[in-house]
């Protein structure tokens, strides 16, 4: 399974900022995704996640009602809306598929993407 990250960039605080993670390869079924971030010096942090056939979703309280998570089932692929952003956002994202149990752990997750780069910044 590979999984490409896209869409991160420079942006300032306020702004928005659309991230997308195409899954292929061998992919059986997908059960849930999920989205990390890691900034420096800091170990890696669950941000949201996704059932995939149901769209139940689960968010860290850091980024409850500014971030959302969504899919498309028929592309396979993932998206993570970010808006109101603040500085402390600031980390590289990775969207990675759920093969365990938590949702809210590195542990939960077995494959993962290359990571994109989102700097929060006046």
């Amino acid at each position: 399974v590979q999984l490409q990250a896209s869409g991160g960039g420079l942006v300032q605080p306020g702004g928005s900022l659309r991230l997308s993670c195409a899954a292929s390869g061998s992919i059986l079924r997908i059960n849930a995704m999920g989205w990390f971030r890691q900034a420096p010096g800091k170990e890696r942090e669950f941000v949201a996640a996704i059932s995939w056939g149901g769209g139940r979703t689960y968010y860290a309280d850091s980024v409850k009602g500014r971030f959302t998570i969504s899919r498309d089932v028929a592309k396979n692929t993932l998206y993570l809306q970010m808006s109101s952003l603040k500085p402390e956002d600031t980390a590289v994202y990775y969207c990675a598929n759920k093969g365990g149990d938590s949702y809210y752990r590195t542990t939960g997750y077995d494959y993962w993407g290359q990571g994109t780069q989102v700097t929060v910044s006046s």
